[in-house]
C-alpha cells in the first residue's frame, strides 16, 4: 500500500484589495464651476425681481397716509357746526319784525344771554270782561330765539301778580316760569314782538284763569 506523502501546508491567502479609480481632477472642477454658475444666475434673477417690486410698496403706503386726506376731517366738522348755526338763525329770522302768539317751553340764560324755546300757538277769548284766554297748543318742534337785552317783559296771572299785565325783569320772568313747572308753564301763551334781527324785543304773557 502506497504511503501518502503529507500535504504541504498552504500558504495563507493574502487579503483582496479593491481599487477604485479616482475621479479625474478636471471633471470634478468642471462640475463645481457648473453648479456655482447656476447658483449665481438664480440669485441674480431673484434679486432683480425684488428690486422691481420694492418701490411699489412705499408708493402704496404713502397713498394710504396722504396728509391732504388726513387734514380734511377737521374741516368737515367745522362745516357741520356752521350749518347748524345758520339753520337756527334762519328759523329766528323768519319772525323778524313781526308779532307772534306763542308758547314758551322753557327759558334759560347762557353766558349772559337769555334764550327762549318757542312755538306758535292759537288763543281763544274766554270772557270779554276779564280778557281771559284759552291757549290752543301748536304743533311741531320748538325753536330757540334770543331775548334782546333791552326787551320789555310784561306778566299777568299766573306768572304775574295781577290779571293786568305789569312790567317785570327778565330775571323775574325766568324764576317765576321755573317755579310754575313744565305742566303749568307749557299751557301759557305769550304775545311776542321780534326786532329786525329776530330777537324778542317785547314779551307779554296772557291772563289765564
Amino acid at each position: 500500500m502506497a504511503r501518502l506523502s503529507p500535504r504541504s501546508p498552504r500558504s495563507p491567502r493574502s487579503p483582496r484589495r479593491t481599487f477604485r479609480r479616482a475621479a479625474a481632477p478636471g471633471l470634478a472642477a468642471l462640475a463645481v464651476l457648473t453648479l456655482a454658475s447656476f447658483a449665481l444666475s438664480g440669485c441674480g434673477g431673484g434679486g432683480g425681481g425684488q428690486a422691481e417690486d420694492s418701490p411699489s410698496a412705499p408708493a402704496e403706503a404713502s397713498g394710504a397716509t396722504d396728509p391732504g386726506e388726513a387734514g380734511s376731517s377737521p374741516g368737515a366738522s367745522e362745516t357741520g357746526t356752521g350749518q347748524a348755526g345758520e339753520t337756527a338763525s334762519a328759523d329766528a329770522a323768519r319772525w323778524a319784525g313781526t308779532k307772534q302768539f306763542m308758547q314758551i317751553d322753557r327759558a334759560w340764560t347762557s353766558e349772559g344771554q337769555t334764550y327762549l324755546s318757542v312755538r306758535t300757538a292759537e288763543k281763544v277769548a274766554v270772557t270779554s270782561a276779564s280778557e281771559a284766554w284759552q291757549i290752543i297748543p301748536g304743533e311741531g318742534e320748538f325753536t330757540t330765539v334770543a331775548l334782546a337785552e333791552d326787551a320789555q317783559v310784561l306778566l299777568a296771572v299766573p306768572l304775574g301778580d295781577d290779571s293786568a299785565s305789569a312790567p317785570y325783569s327778565p330775571a323775574e320772568f325766568l324764576s317765576r316760569l321755573t317755579a310754575l313747572g313744565p305742566e303749568i308753564g307749557s299751557g301759557l301763551g305769550y304775545d311776542l314782538s321780534f326786532d329786525g334781527e329776530g330777537r324778542v324785543s317785547r314779551l307779554e304773557s296772557l291772563y289765564t284763569s
